[in-house]
């Protein structure tokens, strides 16, 4: 990204000179290697600030543009990110587009069965997570997605979560639409992409309007530095070094279960069990009778986790996906979502478990939690 901070600043969308075509050059490369990641052409690519307004211009998109038609239920999974909530609350107030949610079992993966009840000719879109971000339950996307297909429905998979979790070298073939943010796979904040079959292009409106770059699906001048740092991103996730990484991954994580089952407290797992349909870097776990708050505060300023999703961690209230796997309001609020990335080591995990015995004994001392 560095030269296009320090020395390279033409307008990506400037064709009249070299300096612009040479940014041009880069984003299209950029785009090239995220098409390379999901199994889509460089022109489905569409880049965006992040997922989140990826998914408002892939509902709110797609809706507006569809509001006067005969389909008018909105099918969304009872885990999303919580913006997906909102894009679909928005949908139904302004266009009148009726929202279900369908609820997961007691591991997070949507329940077949009430989704096929739900789903209908008049069901216009579908949006289900790939991977869930707080649980990292992985959802069996072919099979819903053609579920999808026999009705005539449209398919969004809020993917933000997934390129670290799940080869998506064909996922292309499965959705319409798939959101990516920058900064979940170890690229740049401010920056994400909505791929977009290249069927629907001319079935969408646009959410943020302009000069009509990006097919007019996107205005507003691209910021090259940003896309060529997702580019990168998204080419470090290509081929068998993945699925290496992926696999050392889900053996650290066993480990830090392992250590966690030695602390001085009941704990349990929330989400699968199974590694197979796990995020290999995810770990949420509850500690009975213990405050996930007042833990966290305990191991400040040395060990960061969260008890709900970063985004809504402010949020003074239960997890809602903890809620929706069947937890009560006391067990959500002792869980805490642990992650395990690309540069953790087996020391790190020591560490980690030193500063939680550290919180316990602390604990047991003064008798705060």
């Amino acid at each position: 990204m560095r030269p296009h901070f320090q020395d390279a600043f033409g307008n990506p969308h400037a064709s009249e000179h070299v300096f612009g075509w040479r940014a041009m050059q880069a984003i299209e490369k950029a785009a090239s290697t995220i098409a390379e990641l999901i199994g889509s052409d460089p022109d489905e690519i569409i880049f965006t600030s992040g997922a989140t307004e990826s998914n408002n211009l892939a509902l709110c998109g797609l809706a507006r543009y569809a509001s006067t038609g005969q389909r008018k239920r909105i099918l969304v999974s009872a885990i999303e990110h919580k913006c997906i909530f909102e894009i679909a609350n928005y949908l139904h107030e302004a266009f009148s587009y009726s929202v279900t949610h369908i609820p997961v079992n007691s591991v997070g993966q949507v329940e077949m069965e009430i989704l096929e009840e739900e789903i209908g000719d008049d069901v216009l879109l579908l949006s289900v997570m790939p991977v869930n971000n707080e649980i990292g339950t992985i959802q069996d996307i072919p099979a819903i997605s053609q579920l999808a297909k026999n009705y005539g429905c449209l398919m969004h998979c809020d993917a933000a979560q997934a390129p670290c979790a799940i080869d998506l070298s064909r996922f292309a073939e499965h959705v319409d639409m798939i959101s990516l943010s920058g900064h979940k796979i170890y690229g740049p904040m401010g920056i994400g992409a909505l791929y977009v079959s290249r069927e629907l292009h001319k079935h969408m409106c646009p959410v943020v309007y302009g000069a009509g770059q990006q097919g007019g699906l996107r205005s507003g001048t691209l910021p090259t530095a940003l896309c060529v740092g997702l580019g990168t991103a998204a080419g470090f996730l290509l081929g068998s070094t993945a699925d290496s990484e992926r696999d050392a991954l889900a053996r650290r994580r066993e480990l830090f279960v392992t250590h966690l089952k030695s602390l001085p407290c009941e704990i349990w797992l929330n989400g699968p069990a199974d590694s197979k349909i796990r995020h290999p870097g995810n770990v949420n776990v509850g500690f009975r009778e213990i405050s996930a708050s007042d833990l966290l505060n305990r191991v400040q300023p040395n060990l960061a986790a969260s008890s709900g999703s970063a985004c809504t961690s402010g949020i003074p209230e239960p997890s809602h996906v903890l809620k929706s796997i069947g937890l009560d309001s006391e067990d959500a609020s002792s869980s805490i979502r642990f992650s395990l990335g690309r540069y953790t080591e087996d020391d790190d995990i020591k560490q980690a478990i030193k500063y939680l015995q550290t919180a316990f004994e602390l604990e047991k001392q003064n008798s705060l939690f």
